[in-house]
């Protein structure tokens, strides 16, 4: 994996980049829809490509280790070859959706025991198979093992969370460079910075991880409850850290607004599942602003779904038809606003960079952070 800087913003921290995989390019900023089991709920292979044009999706390692399962994935070649998208993977560990198990995992150096959401069986995560099982998967990326811990950890807790992550990585390092690749493309592994709210051990946390020369860095551990301009703060400590040439990752993260202040902090990538979760619940983002098209106002409102809707998405349903899917639970409706909202989320990064290469970034943001706040 390569990755060159195209341009840096001269008010800000902003960048554009270009992520070079063997799977192809990936232009940064960019947001990455969550395939959690192989595919981004509520949506068409075809319409990633076409409509949304995301450039790299994400799967999930414990939901796919779970279901179909490592024989299933392996047989099929990996998940490119099993779920049809020639582009671009990430997968994360897994270690998120294991430490939100609370009441059903056992935490241990060695690793992690939990027992499945699906049926109660008991299986174990450590540094070496998580690398095992993601080499299994095929991702062009893949996420170290690492020990999310709450936003509003004390400071004990987010330093032994920390140290844990540090030892894991090397763990994880040792074992994907004792392996290769499964399928014929070369993968990359980000080891992952942590530390909660705390700079210094933000601080830590980024200087032990860039020591391993990675093809780039996540910043993970926020977004989980902590205030917002606390999350900020924490971008700003580590990407003073994180090397210049190296794309950086900020895993789970968030709102339109937030990419904008991220990126304004010199993050290049980003995922979460707000896009596709709220539009399968009826709240649109648009250029404009957030719309619950569930309320009776969109009734009889037969205007686009955004006035400018048609730069990100070629389809032409109106707020009340929309409305009218949604209120009567057909399944069309959830469809119809998810790729509308990936769609505009691919466009909002995609603007983001162009006016990066323009020089007028700064001026940008301040125009489009009040527009897609507001609720209309």
């Amino acid at each position: 994996m390569k990755f060159s800087l195209v341009r840096n913003d001269v008010a800000s921290n902003a960048r554009a980049g270009i992520i070079t995989t063997d799977h192809g390019v990936i232009e940064t900023p960019i947001f990455m829809p969550v395939g959690t089991v192989g595919s981004v709920k509520a949506t068409h292979i075809r319409d990633l490509e076409e409509e949304i044009k995301a450039q790299i999706i994400l799967g999930n390692t414990y939901h796919l280790y779970l279901r179909p399962g490592l024989d299933v994935l392996r047989a099929a070649g990996g998940l490119h070859k099993f779920n049809g998208w020639n582009r671009p993977i990430l997968t994360d560990s897994g270690g998120f959706q294991v430490f939100s198990l609370t009441d059903i995992r056992k935490m241990k150096e060695e690793g992690v025991i939990f027992r499945s959401h699906i049926d109660g069986s008991k299986h174990t995560f450590t540094p070496e198979n998580v690398m095992d099982i993601e080499r299994v998967i095929g991702a062009d990326i893949m996420m170290a093992f690492d020990e999310c811990a709450p936003g509003t950890s004390d400071f004990n807790y987010a330093k032994e969370a920390m140290g844990r992550t540090h030892r894991w990585l090397d763990r994880c390092w040792k074992r994907f460079e004792e392996t290769e690749p499964l399928y014929g493309y070369k993968q990359s592994l980000f080891p992952i910075v942590q530390g909660c709210v705390y700079p210094e051990l933000r601080k830590q946390s980024a200087e032990y991880v860039t020591r391993k020369e990675a093809d780039g860095y996540a910043i993970g551990g926020l977004a989980v409850g902590e205030p917002t301009e606390k999350m900020y703060e924490m971008i700003e400590v580590v990407n003073q850290i994180l090397p210049l040439d190296k794309p950086r990752y900020l895993m789970g993260v968030g709102t339109p607004a937030n990419l904008l202040e991220a990126i304004s902090r010199g993050v290049d990538m980003f995922d979460c599942v707000m896009p596709t979760r709220n539009g399968r619940n009826g709240m649109l983002f648009t250029s404009e602003g957030i719309i619950n098209i569930k309320n009776e106002k969109w009734k009889a409102d037969f205007s686009p779904l955004d006035e400018n809707g048609s730069v990100y998405v070629d389809f032409h349903y109106t707020k009340a038809y929309l409305r009218h899917l949604i209120i009567s639970k057909e399944i069309l409706g959830p469809m119809i606003a998810t790729v509308h909202n990936l769609g505009f989320y691919l466009w909002l990064v995609k603007e983001a960079r162009k006016h990066i290469v323009d020089g007028d970034f700064a001026t940008w943001r301040d125009m489009m952070l009040p527009k897609i706040t507001r609720r209309l």
